[in-house]
């Protein structure tokens, strides 16, 4: 299919084929066949895009924090090559459309294939096939003109924006910016029977509020107070709605101006707050932002899981709003097709963009339509790259972590044959970088290729497990980031099918293979040592899908379990007990807790796990205390050995084991020998952090009999798992 993309780093645009997007949980796939720019957000961004790089740097302070961040932690060099890598990349356009149903998720209600729907959000971008969460598509009424219907994300902020002035009939508003929002807002303000007054710097726009009936339609210059007073009879305006982007505080100052007292001041453009006090102070005036589309908007339970707010609670969600304006659509009470200026063939969308960014004529609103006589292709093959390597790789799953970290530590001679992720764009992208023969987004061809013996696993966690499985099963020998699964029921399941399987099954544990930890494990010996891991982790944010029990599971799953494994490592031995508590949250959601591990052998660990510290502080930092040696490892690049008689440092650039993890875990596969890690211990790590929860939700310890060699094969026994008394044994630990 072909998509609309611009590159970050000189704002240049094309038209690519790309796969299918994957059709995730409650999400619907739509052919779309129609689409309109939003001239005043996708403008900015556009022209943000072509400026120069201090004009980037200039206007995105916070991007240069993070970078300087990124130095300190990760190097000058890592730094770089995430940096070009950002910039380098292509990113689509695009949010309001409207098209047809071609494929639903066995979760999504209320929809069938061929559906005419209209679509908002992130991902309703300029496409030929969209996949859309079910919060943020609606079904159109019969007659709804499916052209107009393309405006109904962009009619959605207009309506939130008039719901937040909780306006009622007869007052007297007015509206500030006569962009698509605004002229929108206009046209939804006369039919809720208000009085209107419209106002923008363009006299070309101020003309189009006129003839779509605005009451008053005037130019920023014809503007003065004593104007004002006399249209509002000296009152001032019940509510004035802010719909312009812009730098200046001109506007915000101009709505305290002319509102009256205890009047309301709507702001739903990218306007500065830094407003004049005196205005908003004596006349009381009540400011209020505009969140978008309205409720539901950037909750991740809302907009990506389905979940819906009960109307008794919340009467307009973001949905709502966007059924409301489709209903006026198809009652002729709305008409955005007078807003339509030009229209474009989809597959000419470079040219819509050269008319936002020149604006060297006239415009308002810009449409796509999309071609539909010809089914667009759901995967893209390249030229076939030559090549003798016996292994075929697949790679499932192409984030960032994916791109700055395991596809610049491939093997530089692999067969990359096939790649799946989520954005159509990254996958067309990622493709050519690292030669791979096809993208797709279907994960069984990956597995139905006979030419891929290997897979690559780095998606969302809460699809590891079934991924791995389904591997497992297709005969591929399987690298899966970490963690391996969420819960014992998926470990059950997968040992299950590795025990039938001759496959290498490997978790990117990639720390026990870094060269300084190699030289540390070859200076311990077999006597009981005593070990402190402290990790400076830093804060997620809570909306963060890491955080997300669905999905990422939390950071006791996700990250903790590296720094357990790399102690199991270390110890060289079992584990026989384990305690641990944290800090405000007693769930698989804590990021701040100790961890108190007693080995077999008598050795003993503590690790302190931190999401308050600051990134100043390295942000790991292992201390090893063997019989008189003691040996301080800081962030994996200094290693400092002390023995009574002399002192040793070791220092390396950069990296964390990744680049050896995968060089070892390949030549396994190619050699066929033992994987680098025995399952055995890939088992371990991954039961202590199931453990680590229920030690933190029962405040108990839990203990391990070392004589248990196999975890439960039947998964339906799994939830029989009692672990309430510290005296019981833990059944399901080998």
């Amino acid at each position: 299919m072909q998509q609309l993309v611009q590159n970050l780093k000189n704002g240049t645009m094309k038209m690519t084929e790309v796969p299918f997007p994957i059709l995730k949980q409650s999400h619907l796939l739509v052919r779309t066949l129609y689409s309109v720019i939003s001239t005043g957000t996708e403008g900015r961004t556009v022209k943000d895009a072509r400026a120069s790089m201090l004009h980037k740097a200039r206007s995105r302070p916070d991007q240069i924090d993070k970078v300087i961040k990124s130095i300190r932690n990760n190097g000058v060099s890592s730094t770089l090559r995430m940096v070009n890598d950002k910039l380098d990349s292509w990113s689509p356009l695009g949010y309001s459309c409207c098209g047809r149903v071609i494929e639903i998720d066995s979760h999504v209600r209320d929809f069938q294939i061929g559906d005419l729907v209209a679509c908002g959000g992130n991902q309703a971008m300029h496409a030929q096939v969209i996949s859309v969460p079910q919060n943020l598509a609606v079904r159109l009424p019969q007659k709804t003109n499916p052209e107009h219907a393309a405006f109904t994300t962009l009619g959605a902020i207009a309506l939130q924006g008039i719901r937040q002035a909780d306006i009622r009939l007869g007052e007297t508003i007015i509206v500030i910016g006569l962009g698509i929002v605004g002229l929108l807002t206009v046209q939804l303000l006369k039919v809720a029977g208000t009085r209107v007054i419209a106002i923008d710097k363009s006299p070309y726009r101020v003309n189009l509020a006129r003839k779509i009936g605005a009451d008053i339609a005037l130019t920023r210059k014809e503007i003065t107070s004593g104007s004002i007073e006399a249209m509002t009879d000296s009152q001032g305006a019940d509510a004035v709605i802010i719909t312009a982007s812009t730098a200046s505080t001109d506007p915000v100052n101009l709505a305290g101006e002319f509102c009256r007292p205890k009047g309301k001041v709507i702001i739903v453009g990218n306007v500065p707050t830094g407003f004049q006090r005196p205005s908003f102070y004596k006349k009381e005036l009540d400011l209020r932002m505009s969140c978008s589309y309205g409720p539901g908007r950037y909750d991740p339970d809302y907009e990506i899981h389905g979940l819906d707010y009960p109307i008794g609670f919340v009467r307009w969600t973001e949905n709502r709003n966007m059924q409301a304006f489709v209903e006026f659509l198809a009652s002729g009470q709305l008409d955005p097709g007078s807003l339509i200026t030009h229209r474009f063939p989809f597959l000419e969308a470079n040219k819509a963009y050269d008319l936002v960014v020149k604006d060297k004529e006239p415009f308002c609103a810009i449409m796509f339509h999309y071609p539909t006589e010809k089914e667009p292709q759901k995967s893209i093959h390249f030229a076939v790259r030559k090549s003798h390597h016996p292994i075929g790789l697949g790679f499932v799953g192409a984030g960032s972590f994916a791109r700055n970290i395991l596809l610049p530590n491939l093997p530089k001679d692999l067969n990359c044959r096939g790649l799946l992720t989520a954005q159509p764009h990254n996958a067309r992208t990622i493709a050519e970088k690292y030669h791979f023969d096809y993208c797709t987004p279907h994960y069984q061809k990956i597995l139905q290729d006979p030419a891929i013996n290997v897979v690559m696993i780095a998606t969302q966690h809460h699809l590891h497990a079934e991924y791995v499985i389904q591997a497992l099963k297709a005969g591929k020998h399987v690298f899966v980031e970490k963690p391996l699964c969420l819960n014992r029921r998926e470990l059950a399941e997968i040992e299950q099918t590795l025990q039938k399987s001759r496959s290498h099954l490997m978790v990117g544990f990639n720390r026990r293979f870094h060269p300084l930890v190699n030289s540390i494990k070859e200076r311990l010996g077999s006597r009981p040592k005593a070990f402190l891991y402290r990790i400076n982790a830093g804060a997620v944010d809570k909306k963060s899908w890491i955080m997300d029990p669905n999905l990422g599971g939390g950071r006791i799953l996700g990250e903790v379990c590296h720094f357990v494994d790399l102690l199991c490592y270390l110890s060289n031995s079992r584990v026989r007990t384990i305690y641990a508590s944290s800090l405000n949250y007693k769930d698989q959601l804590a990021d701040t807790l100790t961890l108190n591990l007693n080995f077999t052998d008598g050795s003993i660990a503590t690790l302190l796990y931190c999401s308050k510290g600051n990134n100043r502080l390295n942000k790991e930092y292992l201390e090893i205390f063997d019989n008189g040696t003691v040996m301080l490892l800081s962030d994996f690049k200094r290693l400092s050995i002390k023995t009574e008689k002399k002192h040793t440092k070791k220092t390396v650039r950069t990296g964390k084991g990744h680049q050896q993890e995968l060089t070892q875990f390949f030549k396994a596969v190619q050699t066929e020998t033992t994987s680098p890690i025995p399952y055995a211990e890939l088992k371990q790590s991954t039961l202590i952090t199931f453990d680590i929860i229920d030690s933190i939700r029962q405040n108990k310890t839990i203990h391990y009999d070392e004589h248990l060699e196999s975890l439960h094969t039947n998964p339906a026994q799994i939830e029989e798992i009692d672990c309430d008394t510290t005296e019981s044994i833990h059944p399901v630990c080998s």
